[in-house]
C-alpha cells in the first residue's frame, strides 16, 4: 500500500505532503495520552468511523475484526461494548452519558487509523484530481448517499451538527473534510496525528 504522504486532493483540499497539514494533525513523537477528549472530538470520531462504514459495507464486521487484531479486547470485549462507547458520541439518537475511559478512547482512535490504512486505496480514488470526472462524481455520489442514510438513521436530526452534514450545500465540504482526515491518519505517525487533532477540539 503507498504511504499517504504524496499529493492529496479534494476540490480544493490539498496537501502535498504532511507537513504542510494544520498543526493539529503533524505527527509528533509524544507518548499516547490520557487527556480526556473534548465533546467535539468524540462527535468527529464517531462520524469518522460511520463514514467507514459507508465506504465499506462490511465495515461493522471489519470493526469488530479489528478489535481482535490490534488487541483491544480490554476496552471492547465485544460488539456491543463497542458499540456503548461509540454511543458516547451526543449527536447520537440514543447516546450515553458520561466519557470514554483511556483505554476506550485511545482504542477508538487506533481502530479508526487501522481501518483507514485498510480503506486507503478507496480513499486515494476519492481524493485523487486525476480520475475522470463523471466516475468521481458517481464515487462521490454513492458515498453521499450511504452516509446520509447512517446519520439519518442513527442520530439525532434536531441537532445543529446533523442538519448541517445533511444539508445539500454544507455537507458535501464536510463528508469530504472526513474522508481527507482518514486519509491523513494513515500509515506510520496516523494514531499521533488523528489523537491530536481530536484533542485539539477545534476542528
Amino acid at each position: 500500500m503507498e504511504a499517504p504522504n504524496k499529493e492529496v486532493t479534494a476540490q480544493g483540499l490539498s496537501w502535498h505532503h504532511l507537513s504542510h497539514c494544520p498543526q493539529s494533525l503533524i505527527a509528533t513523537a509524544a507518548p499516547a495520552t490520557t487527556s480526556r477528549m473534548p465533546r467535539r472530538g468524540m462527535e468527529r470520531l464517531d462520524l469518522l468511523l460511520l463514514a467507514i462504514e459507508a465506504l465499506d459495507l462490511h465495515g461493522s464486521e471489519a470493526m469488530v475484526w479489528s478489535c481482535e487484531q490490534l488487541q483491544l479486547q480490554e476496552a471492547f470485549p465485544n460488539r456491543v461494548a463497542l458499540w456503548k462507547s461509540r454511543c458516547r458520541n451526543p449527536l447520537r439518537r440514543a447516546s450515553r452519558r458520561g466519557e470514554l475511559n483511556a483505554a476506550e478512547q485511545r482504542g477508538l482512535v487506533e481502530l479508526v487509523c487501522s481501518l483507514a490504512d485498510r480503506l486507503y486505496p478507496m480513499l486515494r480514488q476519492l481524493l485523487s484530481s486525476s480520475e475522470p470526472a463523471e466516475l468521481n462524481a458517481q464515487r462521490w455520489g454513492l458515498f453521499r448517499d450511504r452516509y446520509n442514510d447512517l446519520v439519518e438513521g442513527r442520530m439525532n436530526g434536531r441537532r445543529g451538527a446533523i442538519r448541517q452534514l445533511l444539508d445539500p450545500a454544507d455537507g458535501e465540504a464536510l463528508r469530504q473534510e472526513l474522508v481527507l482526515t482518514l486519509a491523513l491518519c494513515c500509515g506510520p505517525g496516523g494514531v499521533q496525528r488523528l489523537e491530536a487533532s481530536l484533542l485539539d477540539g477545534s476542528r
